[in-house]
Parts: structure tokens; sequence; C-alpha cells
């Protein structure tokens, strides 16, 4: 039987194997991340005729090469090309795109393993679980510390875990945002210099005594939240006591309003320029005075305690405009809406305008991705030859890249190529056909000779 027979039939499989491979890529051209294969071949075993001969110098005979026959053809590689796609706007908050290398780690549940994927079409299910488009969990962090400044620090040494938007066992409700208790309130702008010194009521109560005392106090409106998130509208009321010697002195005073009760009172002192003295002194309680305002008991609450700050007032010649520009503190909110940012942060934005952080997506990355193994609905699973899957880690941390919200990545199929291939393919294909029938003619002429 002939050798090129056989070798068209190798030809026939491995085209049509390439043929398989490229018909995948184009059914996958809109399909999300996907990753196009590539089909490379490479020759079999070579029967060798007669092996090489080397020069021989003393009788001047040149060396020959060896003469060989080619066996066929046979699958080199299928490649994975994980060149990363395009990008696609959706505007969709739980659909992310990676900005470089890794990939997201899911999970159908705690006796499940690890599976890994570039497809970022992710939305939350009824309760609140970070979820795929097949129901698998997206894993990553959920204990986070809030620090002095207000920024959230999460530990990424901790194990990871399915990402539920509204509860978890560190956070409890995040549907809720609990209340906070004002603590700190700082004041700037400036107290007219030409206001009136304050004359106290004449307890005679003649009128000719009589003065217009509103024109002489100055009412600085603030509202602070107790314990629970009840929130109080109080007043300050600012009163120039004295002046001479290049030192002026204001006095202010919290009344009672309500169901508030408070005795807060102070006084602080400018110099001839206008300036706050002992504004640089942290510790003068004039300046940064420490009040108590207590609610009524039916309220439930405590005490609130707070720490104000003048340091920011003058007192030029000029309208009154005392303002408070910042009061912490704030009432119970529920969860609005959350958004996703490149660090993979989610936070929640809460009806009371305040934001907390639901979670933190983690990412894998892989010395060697091409060589993951593709399991269906765009996952893969770690072999012997990607790289094991040790630890993970926070978008734009390490070898991951960020994460690009309200974006899916496209399949990296080109067209073009495919189509291209596709020809040359199908002409492969048809030039090994035509070696066996075109072997098949000579083994009849072959049978023919007997006749």
């Amino acid at each position: 039987m002939m050798r090129s027979m056989f070798s068209g039939v190798s030809g026939l499989r491995t085209h049509q194997t390439r043929m398989d491979v490229i018909g995948n890529n184009i059914a996958n051209v809109n399909t999300v991340a996907f990753k196009s294969g590539r089909v490379t071949f490479q020759e079999v075993f070579n029967q060798t005729l007669s092996g090489a001969s080397a020069p021989d110098a003393t009788t001047g005979r040149g060396g020959t090469n060896p003469m060989q026959v080619g066996l066929g053809i046979g699958i080199g590689t299928i490649d994975t090309i994980t060149t990363r796609g395009s990008i696609e706007r959706t505007d969709n908050p739980t659909d992310l795109s990676i900005e470089g290398d890794g990939f997201f780690i899911v999970r159908g549940g705690s006796s499940d393993t690890f599976r890994f994927t570039r497809a970022g079409n992710f939305g939350i299910d009824k309760h609140g679980n970070l979820v795929t488009g097949n129901g698998m969990n997206v894993y990553g962090w959920q204990a986070y510390e809030r620090e002095a400044d207000g920024t959230y620090t999460f530990d990424t040494e901790n194990p990871i875990e399915p990402i539920n938007l509204f509860s978890d066992s560190h956070n409890g409700n995040k549907r809720m945002i609990a209340a906070r208790a004002t603590t700190s309130a700082v004041f700037v702008g400036n107290l007219d210099s030409a206001t009136p010194i304050w004359v106290p009521e004449d307890p005679s109560g003649d009128e000719e005594d009589e003065v217009d005392r509103s024109k002489m106090i100055f009412t600085v409106p603030v509202t602070v939240y107790d314990s629970l998130g009840n929130d109080y509208k109080i007043n300050i009321e600012f009163k120039k006591t004295s002046a001479g010697g290049g030192v002026s002195t204001w006095e202010w005073e919290i009344p009672s309003v309500g169901n508030v009760t408070s005795s807060a009172t102070g006084s602080i002192s400018f110099d001839s320029k206008g300036q706050v003295i002992g504004k640089d002194d942290e510790d003068n309680e004039d300046v940064f005075p420490e009040i108590e305002i207590t609610p009524d008991d039916s309220v439930g609450s405590e005490p609130i305690e707070i720490k104000l700050d003048f340091s920011g007032l003058t007192m030029y010649s000029g309208d009154s405009s005392v303002k408070p520009i910042s009061v912490d503190g704030y009432s119970t909110g529920s969860l609005v809406t959350f958004s996703i940012g490149s660090d993979g942060i989610i936070t929640g934005i809460y009806s009371n305008g305040q934001q907390q952080p639901l979670g933190l997506i983690a990412l894998a990355s892989f010395e060697n991705p091409a060589g993951l193994q593709k399991v269906g609905n765009n996952m893969y699973l770690p072999t012997t030859n990607s790289g094991d899957f040790t630890k993970a880690v926070r978008a734009g941390m390490g070898s991951v890249g960020t994460l690009n919200p309200g974006t899916l990545e496209m399949s990296n199929v080109d067209l073009s190529r495919e189509f291209s291939d596709m020809i040359i393919t199908q002409r492969g294909f048809q030039a090994n056909s035509r070696i066996i029938t075109t072997s098949d003619e000579m083994l009849q002429e072959l049978v023919n000779l007997k006749r």
C-alpha cells in the first residue's frame, strides 16, 4: 500500500481538526471574554531510506545527506490565544472587565472547586450574592477596618469568601447603615467687628433704657445627631461682650430648645488684626471647647458630646457670616445603590448620603494563562502547566490589572483572520484529498498490469 495514501489521510484528519477550531472561534465571536484557539501542524515520523555519510578526505569522496520519506502530518499544538479582547461599554454597575492580566475567582458552592474567568457579566441574586450568569458566587473579601482619616482597609491576607452586598458575618446587615452621633463641628466665617457690645436687659423694665438686642446677637443654626440617629436643630448665639486694649471678646451660648437640654457657654477673643487668639493651640479650651447636649429621657439616647472648632473665625468689619463647614454624625440610612471602583471595592451609597464598603473583589493570576484548561461557561481550571492558584490579590496589585466598571471584555476572535484561515484550511483539505484519489488511481494502474 502506498505511503502517500496514509499521508493524505493524516492531512485530512489534521485539517478537519483545524477547521473544527476555526468553526468554534467564529461561533464564539460574540462570547464575552472568549479566547480564540489556534492549531499548528508538525510532521510525524520520517522513514529513513539511507543515512548520511561523511566526506572522505583520503579518497576525496564527498558526503551524502540522509534520504527520508515523511509519513504524514500531525497536530503540533492547539493553543489558546490569551490576548485581551476589545472593551464594550454597557454601563451596567455589575459588569466588569480587567485592564491587564488576571482572572475573577468564582465557585459554585462550598464543596466545589475554584474556577476562574475573564467574563465579568455579573449580577445580584435575591439574597444579595454577587454571582455569574450561571449562579456561581464571585469571591473576595468583606471584613474591613475604618481608619481615622475615614478611609477603609481590607486585610487581603484573610481567606476569600463569597461576596454578598446585603449582609455578611463581619458587618451584619449592610442594607442599613447605623447612625453615628455628632462628635465634632468646625466653624468658619466672620463676626462683624462693628456689632454693638451686648447690653443686658434692664431689670427695672424702663422702656427708655430698652435697646434693640436682636442686632447684638448673631445666631448660627447647626444640626447634630444622637447615637440613635435622631437629629436636633440647635443654635449657637454669639454676643460681643467687651472690646479694649486691642482685644475683643465674644461670648457664645447654646440655649436649650425643644427636647434638648444644653448649658453650653464659652467665650472667644480676637486680637487687633481680627484673628482668634490661641487658634494654633489645640489645647485652648476657648477655641476648641468640648460641650455636652442632652436629649430628653424619652428619646433613649446617650448625651451628645461634641468638640467645637472656632479657630477658623475672623472679626473684621463686615457682615457676620459664621457657619458650620464640617459637622460629623448622621442618621440611619438604607442602601440605595452601589458602585465598583477600579480597585475592586464595592461601595454602597445610602439614603442619608453616607457611603460604606460592601466588599472587595479578588483576582487571581497564573504564570502561564495559556496553560489553563477550558471547562465551559467561560470558565478555566488550573493545570500542571498553568501554575497553581496560591493566593488571591486585589485589583491593581502585583501582576494583575485594574478593573473597568460598566464594561465587558469582548471576544478576541479576529474574523478576517479566521476567514483567511478557513480558506487556507479548505484548500489544504482539498489538496490532501487529491493525494488519496491520485494514489488510488496509481494503485489501480498497478492492478491493471495483470490483465
